[in-house]
């Protein structure tokens, strides 16, 4: 996230979510109002982080989905004022995801009884960081690992023939728990068995994170080894950049991972799906949204009939 500001409004989104979804829960009055201004309030922090990812990170696919979600989530709180109660699952399903990311965002490091406790970001990057070090060895490359500006072991060093020093250090958004999160905030948030939702995100999330490694080994290697050194000129007229030795980690991060990545996670939905065909009505309200039609996607996509027999039908 973009800093301080974004983030205190993120944890304002969750809680606003969050008590919407226990009003709805409860059978309470005032549920679709707390929910429709989560909706706004989503809005507002989509807008604050426009700037950062079009401008400091230079990410053309993350800058237009940032703006894009400002208009979309407007459009869903107006769509729940007006009555289309099925968004109230993927309004649930935001807070969940809020809940499972904001943590690693937004927890610093403490010390207990004299322990010192890294963060819970610091933790995961480390994790990344080391399971990356070990297939980009595995692969016969052997980069130092050295400390990085946030004060910890997660930047690769690379010396290229000519002995530049290329860096490359990894930070939250490369551990993968952006897209975990989504995915264990919609399960979450449908109403199925216990054992199917399990099942699914046994599916979802050692995909997400095995393909996050792979990316991690794909972006530090090309970036290191200076692989994808194409059309410089033109490439760093495209990103607005003035250092030569960046071309390779915007062809590979900012183009080719991050398109990969959309397509990976429609591939990830389309699994969860088939074991967990309730997530469709949250996918239909998302397809609504984009293109103001109504779908039917579970004869389309020829998903099995669930038949539940009670709560504990699996």
């Amino acid at each position: 996230m973009a800093g301080p500001f974004t983030d205190a409004l993120a944890w304002v989104v969750v809680g606003l979510f969050l008590a919407g979804a226990l009003l709805r829960s409860r059978e309470r009055s005032g549920a679709r109002a707390v929910t429709v201004a989560a909706w706004a309030v989503f809005a507002a922090f989509w807008a604050a982080l426009v700037p950062h990812f079009a401008f400091e990170q230079k990410s053309f696919v993350e800058g237009f989905l940032s703006l894009a979600a400002v208009p979309a989530s407007l459009y869903v709180g107006w769509l729940l004022h007006d009555g289309r109660d099925s968004l109230f699952v993927l309004s649930k399903a935001v807070a969940v995801m809020g809940v499972v990311y904001l943590p690693f965002e937004t927890i610093p490091a403490l010390t207990v009884g004299g322990l010192a406790l890294p963060s819970p970001r610091h933790a995961l990057i480390a994790v990344v960081t080391d399971q990356t070090m070990w297939v980009m060895e595995t692969l016969g490359y052997s980069p130092t690992l050295v400390e990085g500006d946030q004060g910890y072991l997660n930047t690769f060093k690379f010396v290229t023939d000519g002995g530049h020093v290329i860096l490359f250090s990894l930070i939250l958004a490369c551990t993968g728990i952006g897209s975990i999160s989504i995915f264990v905030g919609l399960i979450a948030a449908v109403d199925a068995p216990l054992g199917r939702k399990l099942r699914a995100l046994a599916i979802a999330v050692p995909i997400i994170y095995v393909l996050n490694i792979a990316r991690t080994t794909f972006i530090g290697l090309m970036f290191g080894k200076q692989y994808m050194q194409w059309f410089v000129d033109e490439v760093l007229f495209l990103f607005g950049g003035t250092d030569p030795y960046k071309v390779s980690f915007y062809l590979s991060d900012r183009v080719i991972s991050q398109v990969l990545a959309v397509v990976a996670l429609i591939g990830v939905t389309y699994l969860v799906v088939r074991e967990l065909p309730e997530l469709l009505t949250v996918v239909e309200d998302v397809l609504y949204v984009v293109t103001r039609e109504e779908y039917d996607l579970r004869e389309a996509l020829d998903l099995p009939e669930r038949s539940e027999v009670g709560p504990g039908a699996d």
